[in-house]
């Protein structure tokens, strides 16, 4: 991934979630963590009907394959497609045979097999952490486990499901052409993986996924694998040549060992600086699994970017990519600008070069206006608005 963006977390109305807030010129530099609390904000309503029953095998939001899709290179090549030659176009264009011809994959492990029996029956709700999360020490969690579902939420502190694996991607998808129409050619034409059966069954370790993701900032996809690969192998000289050679340390692990020493994985000063400070903080329990999958959407965003070295940017990719959260919106990513000056009309090609500061192709109150109504599924419709302009979904091999 060539570019993480840092930006401060601002009170927002009432109506907009964590991950739709309007940012000013003065919030895009990090301040203290103090000063970066959100005041509380109401989610728009999530309201869904009683989770249906779960499709039956082969429907098409179960043929698709699990392995996690990486967030898009937000400063990828400019289109200069209208609007309606594009989504007319879609319309011509057949469903891919296979999932994958939209672009490559990425698996937060070195090496993981495909879910082939995802549980169609596991309750998820949309402002919660929908993944299975692996802890470091290797054992999984999910934010609702069986039995739990018809808890009250004042005894969970957390909302009764509205969905399962089954039907959370069936559900978002009739929400969003019920909404606009116009989204069905690219819907039929690009089917999203994150939140099929099989997205949701894939086990996702959320510390490796977040050390990885400052492993790749700023630098090439074939830069980033390399000094993860060497990063890691730091942790397993004695095993060189056993089945754990790729092993991924764990935040203790990272903890014994100093700032020099991480550097010659390749790494900088202020990067093994971060991955330090991110580790300690999931080894003294500040950060964790458990946390990660019951925290609501405003806490998600405060615990993670006071972090160092994790801006708003790299915490929606990593809400909607790793955890699965479906109503993450970025407006601070420029393919989701493009894509959403394309859906209402624009020519981008027009807007290329006039400048206009960090929102050159749309305002940001537009996008948060035209994002709203989407709600509680704003992962796919931004999902869909990448597809809109052929932002690159590109391997980040970190």
């Amino acid at each position: 991934m060539a570019l993480r963006r840092s930006a401060r977390l601002s009170a927002l109305p009432n109506n907009k979630g964590p991950f739709l807030q309007p940012t000013t010129s003065a919030q895009t530099k990090r301040s203290s963590s103090s000063s970066s609390r959100s005041s509380k904000a109401g989610h728009p309503s999530n309201k869904v009907s009683k989770a249906r029953k779960p499709p039956a095998r082969g429907t098409k939001a179960q043929n698709v394959a699990t392995e996690q899709i990486t967030p898009p290179d937000p400063v990828s090549a400019e289109t200069t497609t209208s609007s309606t030659t594009r989504i007319s176009e879609l319309e011509k264009q057949p469903a891919p045979a296979n999932i994958w011809d939209i672009g490559p994959i990425h698996n937060n492990s070195l090496s993981r097999p495909r879910c082939t029996t995802p549980p169609l029956d596991r309750p998820v709700e949309p402002h919660r952490t929908n993944a299975t999360l692996l802890t470091p020490h290797g054992s999984s969690l999910v934010a609702y486990p069986s039995g739990t579902e018809d808890e009250s939420p004042t005894r969970t502190g957390r909302p009764r499901p509205t969905a399962t694996t089954g039907t959370l991607l069936e559900n978002a998808v009739a929400h969003l052409i019920a909404t606009d129409p116009r989204l069905d050619p690219i819907i039929k034409a690009h089917p999203c993986p994150l939140f099929t059966p099989e997205g949701l069954a894939e086990e996702i370790d959320p510390f490796r996924s977040l050390v990885q993701s400052i492993i790749g900032q700023q630098v090439s996809g074939a830069a980033a694998k390399s000094i993860r690969d060497k990063f890691v192998a730091l942790f397993n000289k004695e095993n060189e040549k056993g089945d754990d050679a790729d092993k991924f340390p764990t935040p203790q692990d990272i903890i014994k060992m100093d700032i020099e020493t991480l550097r010659t994985a390749g790494l900088s000063q202020r990067k093994a600086e971060y991955i330090l400070g991110l580790s300690q903080k999931f080894a003294d329990g500040e950060l964790s699994a458990r946390m990660l999958l019951n925290a609501t959407d405003e806490e998600l965003v405060q615990k993670l970017t006071a972090v160092r070295g994790l801006g708003l940017w790299s915490v929606e990719m990593f809400a909607c990519f790793a955890l699965k959260r479906i109503d993450v919106f970025s407006t601070g990513d420029l393919g989701v600008q493009r894509g959403c000056a394309v859906f209402i009309g624009k020519d981008v090609s027009k807007l290329k070069g006039k400048g206009g500061g960090k929102f050159k192709y749309m305002a940001e109150k537009d996008m948060l206006e035209l994002a709203a109504k989407f709600a509680p599924y704003r992962s796919l419709f931004m999902w869909y608005m990448w597809r809109v302009t052929d932002v690159n979904i590109a391997v980040m091999s970190s």
